[in-house]
């Protein structure tokens, strides 16, 4: 018998804390629905006492998504613990996700408490969560730098008031998998009533030891692993959710436990929440890289060519490469479309919706014969950006790049209710472009980041690009799809625009 391992995903609140990496309603229900699709148990849905958007996220993935625990973070105060109540209420399994620092250094310096004040605290932010729902969840901030006689005294304190689900977070990824291990045996060994919770972890990537020491603690006896697609997380990142999933998964041998996780959705998703949040795969990556499962040396080739598992000890097709194939081209109807949307995650809100989506997808399969995955995924996030929050729009574009000749852009756009023409040169096409929208936003941003990169293979690929906007301290990500590269480009500089204009504010606790 292997014990089940609960996978806590938190791309939706710790993943969202990457600068640049913020998503709206819409985007975070297609990464919830997807997260669901692929059986994860916990989704981490925000911090509801954030702002409105974040309360309005969670309480909306908890509608929606039914065969996985909607979980809401809370600090461990009463106000944030009831906006996190209110919002998981639709849900049909919900948890609250409280927390509070227990290292000496943030006890002293950030909370200004003693540590019979946190402990008073953390007893009270429990009480308050059981008035919404048995499952509780209590983290302990900056375990991995806390006292072991200090977090035995509070976690037991916190199961007698009625926590259900012990979390011990390595927030500052300064651990190393033998201490960290050693730190979660012996709680689970002193702390009184230890068996009758889920003992968790949490773990940042500072020192490149996040999955590392994840593992090392699930062999210890952890029983849930908090963590998150491609690794993503402030700073450094979080725990990779594929390579935590696929090591416990290959090496049975090591790790007495398994997941409940359909492993041959990892692929999609990945490739879902790197296109929505615009941190592109590297394709050295564990598991999700493109090169993952790539063979160039000879003998290499070789040996796989005459047995798969020579050089390879998982298949790509059980992680879900290869699985994204050709599903529609211009000839295929609206059923089908949506069919392939709602299996993508898409929310179809209307008929109107749908007709203009899919008027947006007969165009493009005009331009491209082959329509993958991919292409609809680039298409969904076009459609998914709402008028109110759609301040800039492309409407019409004009190129020009001759040899010897100065690049320029002439571009038509709606500003507000107005519609406006913009022209500029440039040292070429995208930098003429991106100088025309600023004669017109005027925004005084700084660009940090352009990337492209193609969706699909191929010369007539759609380009996914980019864009990285600075102001006044708030990073946002604008991302832009088209087959002309340029045309994309603009896009994404607008999309990056429409949400500085948007001026959303996120709190972003630290655990």
């Amino acid at each position: 018998m292997t014990d089940q391992l609960i996978i806590f995903d938190t791309t939706l609140r710790d993943g969202e804390q990457s600068p640049g990496a913020s998503m709206t309603r819409d985007e975070k229900l297609r990464i919830a629905r997807q997260l669901e699709r692929m059986k994860v148990n916990v989704i981490e849905a925000g911090f509801a006492a954030a702002s409105n958007g974040d309360f309005e996220s969670v309480r909306a993935i908890a509608e929606v998504v039914k065969d996985s625990t909607i979980c809401s973070l809370a600090r461990a105060n009463e106000n944030d613990i009831r906006r996190s109540g209110e919002a998981i209420k639709p849900a049909a399994s919900g948890r609250i996700h409280t927390f509070i620092a227990t290292s000496p250094i943030h006890m002293e310096k950030k909370l200004r408490m003693s540590p019979d004040q946190v402990l008073e605290q953390a007893v009270k932010a429990i009480s308050w969560a059981r008035e919404y729902t048995d499952d509780i969840e209590f983290s302990a901030e900056d375990a991995g730098r806390s006292e072991i006689d200090y977090l035995c005294r509070i976690f037991e304190a916190v199961i007698k008031a009625g926590a259900t689900t012990i979390n011990v977070p390595d927030t500052v990824g300064y651990n190393v998998p033998e201490q960290y291990a050693d730190t979660i045996r012996t709680l689970i060994e002193r702390v009184p009533n230890s068996d009758k919770v889920v003992w968790s972890v949490h773990c940042h990537n500072d020192l490149g030891l996040a999955v590392a020491n994840s593992l090392a603690a699930v062999r210890a006896g952890a029983r849930q692993v908090e963590c998150t697609i491609n690794g993503l997380g402030e700073r450094a990142g979080n725990a990779s959710l594929e390579e935590v999933v696929m090591a416990v998964r290959t090496r049975r041998d090591v790790y007495a436990c398994d997941t409940r996780i359909d492993t041959t959705q990892i692929v999609p998703v990945s490739k879902l929440v790197s296109g929505i949040t615009g941190f592109p795969v590297q394709p050295n990556k564990a598991i999700v890289g493109a090169n993952a499962f790539s063979h160039e040396s000879g003998i290499h080739q070789d040996g796989v060519l005459k047995h798969r598992e020579t050089y390879e000890i998982m298949r790509a097709e059980d992680v879900g490469w290869g699985a994204n194939k050709l599903v529609l081209g211009k000839h295929s109807g609206r059923n089908a479309f949506r069919s392939r949307l709602i299996e993508l995650g898409a929310a179809i809100e209307s008929e109107e919706h749908l007709n203009h989506a899919f008027a947006r997808f007969k165009e493009l399969a005009d331009k491209k014969h082959e329509i993958f995955d991919e292409d609809l995924q680039a298409l969904i996030s076009d459609e998914a950006v709402t008028p109110e929050l759609e301040h800039y729009r492309l409407v019409a574009s004009r190129f020009h790049s001759e040899t010897g000749e100065t690049p320029a852009a002439s571009l038509t756009l709606n500003v507000g209710e107005k519609e406006i023409k913009a022209e500029a040169e440039g040292s070429g096409p995208v930098d003429a472009a991106f100088k025309a929208i600023e004669t017109v936003a005027k925004s005084g941003t700084e660009l940090l980041l352009y990337s492209v990169n193609a969706i699909t293979t191929g010369t007539d690929a759609q380009g996914e690009v980019t864009v990285r906007l600075s102001r006044d301290g708030k990073v946002v990500n604008g991302q832009g799809a088209d087959t002309d590269i340029i045309v994309a480009s603009a896009k994404a500089y607008l999309n990056a625009l429409n949400k500085l204009h948007g001026k959303f504010e996120k709190l972003n606790p630290q655990i």
